[in-house]
């Protein structure tokens, strides 16, 4: 993250309103504009210059479904922050206390869609060839993702070392190469839940594009934690792929938890 990047993060956190508006978004993510304003006692044309602080700082990205515009928490640069400033210092005591807080507040809360955005020096054709090519995907992300990319064929994550072993199923909902890309995702084929569904947007500008990955109906808080870290690491080397020819040096989810 760039001064100027960080120094946009810092300006917006520092603003009542707009912490107030995150929050939000941390109760129910993925919420338009209409109703992000409900119950504020604060115009609508307020809300939206609020919103434009925290989209410009890459705190909350916008997606469109149809002709609604639905706003999500990024984590990526708050994450960001935790890594330069906590994770060194004090991150055990604090993972503990936040660890005890957190479980006994999931049993009230619904399980929020994740939502990940990163930029990428690249064309949208190769955002989407790295996304479907199932030799790309063995290179950046360990599995061959086997498919014809068709709506309503299955796909698999296949294990690239050898043994086919299959870890996630699901089914291509939406294929619009090369921007759009919805799949169910399951971890658990056997299990009587609903899976969660994955939507790859990929928006080109000029040299490079903005690849959004959202990841909705999440059965539980554990899966929720899995992608939290799963999915950063995942797009880290596909962005490297792209971007310099070669994955990262080592595999970025074997990295210890107290420094990923």
């Amino acid at each position: 993250m760039s001064a100027e990047e960080l120094d946009a993060v810092f300006k917006a956190l520092a603003d009542p309103t707009r912490r107030l508006l995150l929050d939000r978004l941390r109760e129910r993510n993925g919420q338009t504009l209409r109703q992000v304003c409900e119950h504020l006692d604060m115009a609508r044309q307020s809300v939206t210059q609020h919103l434009d602080v925290l989209v410009r700082a890459n705190l909350v990205t916008v997606v469109r479904r149809g002709r609604e515009r639905l706003h999500y928490l990024n984590p990526a640069p708050l994450a960001e922050i935790e890594r330069r400033w906590i994770s060194e210092f004090d991150q055990p005591r604090l993972r503990a206390l936040h660890a005890i807080k957190t479980r006994a507040e999931e049993y009230a809360m619904t399980v929020p869609d994740y939502v990940y955005v990163t930029y990428i020096h690249a064309s949208a054709e190769q955002v989407w060839q790295a996304l479907t090519d199932a030799e790309l995907t063995a290179r950046y992300w360990g599995h061959h993702n086997v498919s014809d990319w068709q709506p309503g064929s299955d796909w698999e994550h296949r294990r690239a070392d050898g043994s086919g072993a299959v870890d996630v199923v699901g089914k291509v909902l939406e294929a619009e190469p090369p921007t759009r890309l919805v799949i169910t995702f399951e971890d658990s084929p056997d299990s009587s839940r609903e899976p969660s569904v994955v939507t790859f947007l990929v928006e080109p500008h000029a040299e490079i594009v903005r690849l959004t990955v959202t990841h909705e109906k999440l059965p539980d808080h554990d899966m929720l934690k899995g992608i939290s870290s799963g999915w950063p690491a995942v797009l880290a080397n596909l962005k490297s792929l792209l971007e310099t020819g070669d994955v990262l040096p080592q595999a970025p989810w074997e990295m210890s938890p107290a420094h990923a």
